[in-house]
């Protein structure tokens, strides 16, 4: 399908379906992944989504968001994070996501640097709850159109201004795509690293043709280290130990079983405290133990994490697992404003691969759900507030460049790279 179309969505995680379901049946959408459509990070989130419970709980909310971010939090883009909340959780409950209760009612966990319960929950597979149920919404609208084993490779821009997607399938054809407007939710870059909770094919290639294209970045060095993943000399992604397990009870001992940090820090400091414990114990892993919680606790909160322990030779009802930290969210990323706009026009960048500022320099826990949700509503909005028709212009683009994808993907990672430890050196000359 090479033409033109209204809208380009690239992903097909929680945030690129969230922003197509919003878009009216008038409009028409093609939306492209890398890989298969249920292949994305968000079918990966364990922990849950926040939510504003009361307008008492909004000064703690904004508080612990902030003293998490290290205070380098945009205000303005919590504020609308936080205020949005209620409305984004009544949305995914009439989409069909199904979040636990007690007794009828909504029921909250809490994880790291939460001063509260405000977390809601689908056992320990909260995004694939949300992202599945939205998925199966996007497949019944017929103005959405679904085109697996597709990545992008380009822009198609002139004068700042985005009209469509260089793109390559899997026999590495390449393809043009028109449109009005283009909508990157391509998520995180953690396939970059050699120890990533992330799928490995999730490289970032955005933020190269952000570069490439002279699209605005911000905090592209703010990547954050995920202190509990189960510990394995097996090669590929790492397994997650969800936050939640220590906001239910769980605990972290060292070598001799001794507990030596408050399990519930924020996730940076945490890591550190973590690998002060490793280098001091000339160790790779220190031991989490979810014994106190009780069978019935464990299997009933965290049936994945239990059954995937068990496929790695771990009862977690009877014994502690080995844990490490590993690379996870990328706070940084494409520039946007709050509704979610870049710096060229007719581009729109949400969920992981964007930066609104919302996460400052380290995100809250569950927070990343709800920041994708919210800001691809109000991209959404503002996309069809100040929808304006492109005329089909034919790209002066050099196909030639496209011949050669695996070095490509390379120069791409180099890029990539390059900017994030060009990026660290500036950050540390700002704050000398």
């Amino acid at each position: 399908m090479n033409g033109k179309t209204d809208i380009i969505v690239v992903g097909t995680g929680a945030a690129g379906l969230f922003y197509a379901l919003n878009i009216p049946p008038s409009k028409e959408i093609l939306m492209i992944t890398k890989r298969a459509v249920d292949e994305s990070d968000s079918y990966l989130a364990q922990g849950g989504i926040c939510v504003l419970r009361d307008e008492d709980d909004y000064d703690s909310f904004f508080e612990d968001t902030m003293k998490a971010g290290h205070y380098e939090n945009d205000r303005a883009s919590v504020d609308v994070m936080i205020r949005s909340s209620p409305e984004i959780i009544t949305d995914l409950i009439d989409l069909g996501v199904a979040f636990e209760k007690k007794n009828g009612e909504l029921a909250y966990t809490r994880e790291g640097a939460h001063s509260r319960a405000r977390i809601l929950y689908h056992e320990d597979l909260t995004g694939k709850e949300i992202t599945s149920k939205l998925l199966t919404q996007v497949k019944q609208r017929p103005n959405i159109t679904i085109i697996e084993n597709m990545a992008m490779v380009d822009l198609i821009c002139q004068d700042n201004r985005c009209s469509g997607v260089v793109a390559s399938d899997g026999t590495g054809a390449i393809h043009l795509y028109y449109s009005d407007y283009v909508v990157l939710a391509t998520g995180g870059l953690g396939g970059l690293f050699h120890s990533s909770t992330n799928l490995a094919h999730l490289t970032g290639d955005a933020i190269a043709i952000a570069l490439k294209r002279q699209i605005e970045l911000e905090n592209i060095s703010y990547i954050q280290i995920h202190p509990t993943t189960l510990y394995s000399q097996k090669p590929g992604r790492r397994f997650l130990i969800s936050e939640s397990v220590r906001g239910e009870g769980a605990v972290l001992y060292n070598r001799k079983m001794q507990r030596f940090v408050d399990e519930l820090l924020p996730r940076d400091l945490l890591t550190k405290a973590i690998h002060e414990q490793m280098e001091q114990e000339e160790s790779d892993f220190v031991w989490l133990s979810m014994q106190d919680m009780g069978a019935e606790v464990i299997t009933h909160r965290f049936p994945n994490i239990y059954q995937h322990c068990l496929e790695e030779g771990y009862d977690i009802t009877r014994e502690c697992i080995p844990v490490t930290p590993a690379q996870h969210y990328f706070m940084g990323g494409i520039k946007v404003d709050l509704d979610s706009l870049t710096s060229m026009a007719h581009l729109y960048a949400i969920g992981e691969i964007s930066c609104n500022r919302v996460h400052g320099a380290n995100r809250l826990a569950s927070n990343s759900l709800l920041e994708s949700l919210v800001f691809a509503k109000r991209a959404a909005k503002d996309t069809l507030d100040h929808y304006e028709i492109i005329k089909v212009h034919q790209a002066t683009l050099d196909l030639d460049d496209y011949q050669n994808l695996e070095q490509l993907r390379r120069d791409y990672k180099t890029i990539i790279l390059d900017e994030i430890e060009r990026s660290k050196v500036i950050e540390r000359i700002d704050k000398a």
